[in-house]
């Protein structure tokens, strides 16, 4: 819910200072800080015409705006009083009262102009107040709206008769409330009773004709009815009797004229219950800080030299508000990122982590943006996002391709000590090697945390220690050919050896033999020996 507004007073919104409007700064602030939507009531007309009285009943004050008592002007510039809308809740009735046009004090008329053309651009319901009826002289000095309609067309041709179609401005412009004051008039034509609004559309009735005479009378009203399609009327009697006006102010209702306290009931009734919020081309609401862009816009344009053109204060309003929307959503789009841990596991989570931050801060943009109608804003955010996008993924790369560098240092680091130790430099070694480093490259996978550069990085470092590994496997090699020759030796010796044993127990075996056989052969002449003994003993025997 939008704070309360507290202006028990009204303040100076812009001065008229030695010909030249300033702006209030602390006026601009109050309007700052008002996020409601605005309903903005200006009055415009002659001075020490009663204009700051009818704002003061809108107000629902007796006093605030300065009702001056003698023939001299009071206020000077514009002044604004932002009160709560007494009937449309969280809306804000701003209102202005305006310096009174034709002081005869003021050297330079130019600045009614200024304060003219201000008070119809700022406003959503404006109030034109004129003394007794509807004259030509009114209706002229309302007709400064034409140059106010020439500036906003300088990029067209003019149409016919000087006056182009206005209904891409339509919305933009306010309503207009035509109050007559001490209104003295029959409100009667042909007999017949009229209403006021009547009698503001029967002064705005086109003559038939094309003579130049019949142009100049038309070119005003024509103006009015183009630009002001909604209108209505409102006169008032003599408040009270005129020694008592200087006063006016401090009278109740009481000491007023009846038909006066009716007619001004039915004018405030009628500003609450009809004026509408102000809008921009687009129907683009206004609140209190685009209600301060457009005072800028317009008070620079006329410092400058020229009367403002709403093409180019629009143009300003949506620049401004919508490049700090663009802004919104990338700090948006910047804080949700930030708070992403890089290096994402794949490129998909964080694609989709784009995707979503991205559709929240255009959500955001569009929630307050300002009449991007070709959507440039928009597409200037979606090519900074992706911009950022691409700057993103770039991190990201760059986060995972550090983390793996690190993490494959810690883990290889014991094999690289290893092979500092020339542990690896032995036949079979580089066998031994590779199945060490594939037990870290196991450990490796099995790490979180690595990003989407995990495998790349992986591979650019097993490349950088091909060179080792071809070491290792060439000493491998020239080591194991060693090996094997000295095992093809020592195998040769040992069958040397072998041989020579064969061939020892082969000659040690037939020796036994040759010992064997000669024994064999001793034991046969020994035993042959015996039996020829045995023989002779008993052939001796046999002879005896």
């Amino acid at each position: 819910m939008a704070p309360e507004i507290h202006m028990p007073e009204p303040m100076c919104l812009i001065n008229n200072a030695e010909e030249k409007l300033v702006v209030n700064q602390e006026a601009l602030e109050i309007l700052s800080s008002i996020t409601q939507p605005l309903v903005v009531v200006a009055i415009v007309g002659l001075y020490r015409t009663g204009k700051s009285y009818l704002m003061n009943k809108l107000a629902g004050k007796e006093r605030g705006f300065s009702v001056g008592s003698t023939v001299q002007s009071h206020t000077k510039g514009i002044w604004m009083w932002c009160v709560p809308h007494p009937q449309k809740a969280d809306h804000t009735l701003v209102l202005l009262d305006t310096e009174g046009l034709g002081d005869v004090e003021k050297i330079d008329d130019k600045n009614d102009i200024q304060i003219f053309a201000m008070s119809i651009l700022l406003s959503s319901s404006f109030v034109y107040n004129t003394m007794s009826k509807i004259d030509q002289g009114a209706i002229d000095l309302l007709h400064s709206v034409t140059e106010l309609t020439d500036l906003l067309r300088t990029r067209n041709p003019p149409e016919p008769n000087g006056v182009k179609e206005a209904t891409d401005n339509v919305s933009f412009f306010p309503d207009l409330v035509w109050t007559l004051r001490d209104f003295f008039l029959s409100l009667e034509t042909d007999g017949r009773v009229i209403t006021s609004d009547e009698y503001l559309e029967n002064s705005l009735k086109l003559r038939q004709g094309s003579d130049e005479k019949t142009k100049n009378f038309n070119l005003p009203r024509l103006c009015i009815q183009k630009f002001f399609p909604i209108k209505k009327c409102f006169v008032f009697d003599s408040p009270t009797r005129r020694n008592k006006l200087a006063q006016l102010e401090t009278l109740g209702d009481d000491e007023l004229n009846p038909e006066f306290v009716q007619q001004l009931a039915e004018f405030c009734s009628h500003i609450f219950s009809h004026s509408k919020v102000k809008t921009l081309p687009g129907g683009i609401q206004v609140n209190g800080p685009r209600l301060e862009s457009l005072v800028l816009t317009y008070v620079n344009a006329i410092n400058k030299g020229d009367l403002p053109c709403l093409e180019g204060s629009v143009l300003a309003l949506a620049q401004r508000e919508n490049s700090a929307a663009v802004q919104k959503a990338i700090a948006h789009y910047d804080q949700q990122m930030g708070q992403v841990q890089l290096p994402t596991e794949t490129l998909q989570k964080l694609q989709d982590l784009h995707r979503t931050f991205e559709k929240e801060a255009i959500e955001i943009f569009k929630k307050h943006c300002f009449k991007d109608e070709d959507q440039s804003f928009q597409k200037e955010l979606e090519t900074s996002l992706n911009a950022k996008h691409n700057d993103i993924c770039k991190k990201n790369e760059e986060a995972s391709a550090a983390r793996c560098s690190t993490l494959l240092q810690s883990i290889f680091s014991s094999l690289d000590q290893e092979v500092a130790k020339g542990i690896y430099s032995k036949p079979g070694g580089h066998n031994l090697y590779v199945q060490k480093t594939e037990e870290l490259k196991a450990r490796y996978h099995q790490e979180p945390g690595k990003g989407i550069q995990a495998e790349e990085v992986l591979q650019k470092y097993l490349k950088s220690k091909e060179s080792l590994s071809n070491s290792i496997l060439q000493t491998d090699r020239a080591l194991t050919a060693k090996e094997r020759k000295r095992e093809a030796e020592q195998a040769r010796a040992a069958a040397a050896r072998a041989r020579a044993h064969r061939l020892e127990a082969i000659r040690k075996e037939e020796e036994e033999q040759r010992n064997q056989e000669e024994k064999r052969h001793q034991e046969q002449l020994e035993q042959i020996e015996r039996n020829r003994q045995n023989f002779l003993v008993q052939l001796k025997q046999k002879e005896e």
